[in-house]
């Protein structure tokens, strides 16, 4: 896992532009049948990948946070929400609330979520390959092939079975 780590920056920044002109057709003209095979193909790949063995995701990159993500994982801790935002989180230049520095300060040595129960949304959701109108959203789903071996697989896996 950690030399797939190691070149997948290297390896999405190669299909970069393949990946951008099939989800632009894709966007033109999606198959009717695109969110079933999408969350086939999660299924598929999430039935091999365990990522427990990475956390790429909680290492290199940041959630944003929604108000009922900080209301949630405050109340979770027995903290105020302004509390829990001057203490874990920052405003970003788009002005989401996101972590004050990366790796996650949540995440174990293990591997393992210390809020995992009361994790934010974007963290259930990710790597988003599972979402309905999966084609709306090509350009997180093109950044996330650097970041998880996973979506970098099922975007190839895609890109085999459907023709555009």
């Amino acid at each position: 896992m950690e030399d797939f780590l190691e070149s997948l920056p290297e390896k999405a920044k190669d299909k970069k532009n393949e990946n951008k002109k099939f989800f632009s057709k894709l966007k033109k003209r999606p198959p009717k049948n695109l969110d079933k095979l999408m969350v086939e193909l999660h299924e598929e790949e999430f039935s091999r990948t365990n990522c427990l063995t990475c956390a790429n995701c909680c290492k290199t990159t940041g959630p944003l946070f929604t108000q009922k993500d900080i209301e949630r994982i405050s109340k979770h801790f027995r903290m105020k929400p302004g509390q829990f935002i001057d203490t874990y989180l920052r405003l970003d230049e788009e002005n989401d609330y996101v972590l004050q520095s990366v790796p996650c300060t949540f995440l174990g040595a293990d591997n393992y979520c210390s809020i995992y129960e009361v994790r934010p949304k974007a963290c259930r959701e990710y790597p988003h390959t599972d979402r309905k109108d999966f084609h709306k959203i090509s350009n997180i789903n093109i950044k996330n092939t650097a970041i998880c071996p996973a979506a970098y697989n099922i975007v190839e896996e895609m890109k085999r079975r459907i023709k555009v």
